[in-house]
């Protein structure tokens, strides 16, 4: 699979389907777990994907919601949000088919260079479990607070 190039484009109401498919991978691991038929899981991912999604468009009505792409295939979303002092990554999931190809890496790079050409801080929360921490961190960000289950993380 080619990673060279990766293009960011608005989400798109065709694009809904895919979001909630993406949505479950994010979440395969912990419902692994749980000793739930397939029906019960699908039920709740769904309920759980429509919640985060009425959530973030309620929190950041004014962010990117961003399909990243390569080769003309949908492999991931990032959201966004720029303020006038602060970049928010609100969020950014890639399937886990792409995972490890420094897809996220470069995307984080190019927002972050383009955050300090503004000279805007830069502020996400993430799981604290995510293999994403490591990147974060290599990548400037400090946790400011953990709640146990989500790490705030900032970069000044």
């Amino acid at each position: 699979m080619s990673t060279s190039e990766v293009l960011l484009r608005p989400v798109a109401d065709a694009d809904q389907v895919f979001l909630r498919a993406l949505y479950g991978t994010t979440r395969a691991a912990e419902m692994a777990a749980l000793a739930w038929d397939q029906a019960t899981i699908e039920h709740f991912l769904d309920q759980q994907w429509r919640a985060q999604h009425l959530h973030y468009q309620a929190q950041y009505p004014d962010a990117c919601f961003l399909i990243i792409e390569t080769a003309n295939e949908r492999i991931g979303r990032a959201s966004l949000q720029w303020a006038d002092s602060h970049l928010q990554i609100i969020d950014m999931a890639i399937l886990p088919a792409w995972q490890g190809q420094g897809i996220g890496s470069r995307l984080l790079r190019q927002w972050l260079a383009q955050a300090d050409r503004q000279g805007l801080s830069a502020g996400l929360h993430v799981t604290s479990h995510s293999p994403a921490v490591r990147l974060y961190r290599r990548s400037g960000f400090a946790v400011v607070e953990d709640n146990g289950l989500y790490l705030k993380m900032h970069r000044s």
